[in-house]
């Protein structure tokens, strides 16, 4: 069925750089707040591309999904002395009028990373939680991505198939409270294998039409995202490739009926977005 999902023409609604001196967003989230209002969160950076150096993340808000966007000074910024070593790929989500960011706080020991815990009441304040990390894993285990599933929140990520290396997998968690997690399951396993980034980056799962999606990239280049269909959610194979989009650390954000997905990443200026289309969309 590949072929079956793609996108339509990408347009840029929100650039971070400065006069003169050019900034990226990498893997971000997107949440619209009680107020309507559009709250875009990222890893940032000036450019060229140092990932290692992504110490905080970007804040921008909007009236309207597509802009103008409204640039704000950055939410969070490495804490040192609780043993982060950079803020990658944070994913917000709502729960009784709390918002929770997860997010990638790393550690000295890449094969039991940190995934952070911050949470705020009106999305400008952040605290970070008395739990975070709420748990470790690897390798580098890190972009995560937190969905509500009839009465427990499902977190997918990416890591590799042990701690130590092996091969890319999506990895998944399951929680009652958004503090405390289960032991991890696997989603998806790739037939690449290896340590640090791979092909199971930027895991998004969503639903449409009685039917499971996950995006994963790179694939099989830097600005690729490929798309595999289930009807299980806790499933997906190398053969349920249904789609491949030309964007980087894609997530879909559903809005007035529209599936939308966006692109971000090193000299890619800024964000994008751009329509999901299906075949069997009337």
């Amino acid at each position: 069925m590949d072929g079956y999902i793609a996108a339509g023409d990408f347009r840029h609604i929100y650039d971070p750089s400065e006069p003169g001196e050019p900034w990226y967003i990498n893997d971000h989230t997107v949440i619209r707040a009680a107020d309507g209002r559009w709250h875009l969160f990222g890893i940032t950076h000036p450019e060229p591309a140092d990932p290692f150096d992504e110490t905080e993340f970007a804040h921008a808000t909007a009236e309207d999904l597509h802009g103008p966007w409204t640039k704000h000074p950055a939410v969070l910024t490495v804490d040192r002395e609780r043993g982060e070593t950079h803020l990658w790929a944070p994913f917000v989500v709502r729960a009784d009028d709390r918002y929770f960011m997860f997010y990638d706080a790393g550690g000295t020991d890449r094969t039991a990373t940190g995934m952070g815990l911050a949470t705020s009441a009106d999305l400008f304040h952040w605290t970070r939680h008395h739990h975070s990390p709420v748990f470790r894993d690897g390798y580098d285990a890190r972009d995560p991505m937190v969905l509500r599933l009839e009465d427990r929140w499902v977190m997918y990520y990416c890591a590799t198939s042990t701690p130590a290396g092996g091969n890319h997998v999506v990895a998944y968690r399951t929680s009652r409270d958004l503090l405390h997690w289960s032991e991890r399951r696997i989603a998806y396993t790739d037939p690449t294998a290896g340590t640090g980034a791979g092909n199971t980056e930027s895991p998004f799962v969503f639903t449409h039409a009685d039917a499971w999606y996950l995006l994963i990239g790179p694939r099989p280049d830097y600005v690729g995202t490929e798309i595999f269909r289930s009807t299980n959610p806790f499933h997906f194979d190398t053969s349920d490739r249904v789609g491949h989009v030309p964007a980087h650390a894609a997530e879909v954000v559903t809005h007035d009926g529209t599936h939308w997905i966006t692109h971000a990443g090193w000299a890619q200026g800024g964000v994008a977005l751009a329509p999901l289309r299906f075949r069997d969309d009337r």
